[in-house]
């Protein structure tokens, strides 16, 4: 073989690697993406493609920690356990918000609608159906742990680091008082806990009023002993925010952690709603109001 022959071998050789290389995402660590800058692909999944079933979770816990956008927490250094959470779970990375401020996103994710509400006045009696009563109709059971809530079904607007605008199983008369209780209640032993429950921070834990590092603490310290029982007994822990910073976007963090979650990124647009939709897939109830309109979370089980 010629001198020149043997030259266009080794440029077509080169050529064939280079385009096997981007074929597997050469260039980029194993194609794994870095963790915020704006990083919206996740996984090679959408989070709620329509093939896939949902699981039935022995328990599922909801935190809802206030204001802070996706590349405030992923990535940060402020934000260690979050960022393990992260690693260890589903990443959503194209999560929102629903609205700005506060109490509209989480009455769209315990109720399928906000109701007119559109700021975080108090208080407010909504007759409607939420995910507390479908749960009971079910006979499932659920209960809300507050930090700061003084006693149980307590109806004051606030007090101390308490506000009900973060709590919006107050608003709703078919809600027991015996399911909305302080955080001081929570069970030690934690096959006692509802098959789902929703913890609140006051507003240091949850980042409102105090840095992300303290609420990353608050988070390790309060439920990192319910994370490690959850991933050996078929329980979940969801993390999610209400809204970010007050953009526009409204692109919050939220992570899927448990024993039943295929850990990962997982792209695709989901948002309060979505949450809603796949906590009541998990237990065959019907789809609340705009929840009807979104698929459940279907690609990050096991």
């Amino acid at each position: 073989m010629g001198v020149r022959a043997r030259a266009w071998l080794a440029v077509l050789a080169a050529l064939l690697v280079a385009v096997a290389g981007s074929a597997c995402g050469g260039g980029s660590g194993g194609g794994e993406p870095a963790p915020g800058h704006g990083d919206r692909s996740g996984g090679t999944r959408s989070a709620t493609a329509p093939a896939g079933t949902v699981p039935t979770p022995a328990h599922v816990l909801v935190v809802v920690l206030e204001n802070k956008g996706y590349d405030t927490i992923v990535g940060s250094p402020d934000a260690p356990y979050l960022n393990r959470l992260a690693r260890v779970g589903a990443l959503l990375t194209d999560s929102h918000g629903v609205a700005h401020p506060s109490q509209p996103n989480y009455l769209a994710l315990f109720s399928g609608g906000t109701h007119g509400v559109t700021d975080d006045s108090c208080p407010h009696t909504i007759r409607a159906a939420n995910l507390a009563s479908q749960l009971r109709a079910a006979h499932r059971s659920f209960t809300a742990y507050a930090e700061g809530l003084p006693a149980a079904g307590f109806p004051g607007c606030g007090t101390g680091e308490y506000a009900r605008k973060h709590a919006p199983w107050a608003n709703f008369p078919n809600v027991p008082a015996g399911s909305q209780l302080p955080f001081r209640a929570f069970p030690t032993d934690h096959a006692r806990l509802p098959d789902v429950g929703f913890v609140i921070p006051d507003l240091c834990g949850d980042m409102h009023d105090c840095p992300v590092s303290t609420g990353d603490r608050w988070l390790s310290a309060n439920l990192g002993g319910y994370v490690s029982w959850a991933m050996r007994h078929d329980s979940l822990l969801i993390v999610t925010y209400d809204e970010d910073e007050g953009t526009g976007a409204n692109r919050i963090p939220t992570i899927v952690v448990g024993q039943p979650v295929r850990p990962g990124r997982y792209g695709g647009r989901v948002d309060q709603y979505t949450v809603l939709r796949t906590l009541e897939a998990m237990y065959g109830l019907r789809p609340l109001g705009e929840a009807a309109h979104r698929r459940p979370l279907t690609a990050i089980w096991r």
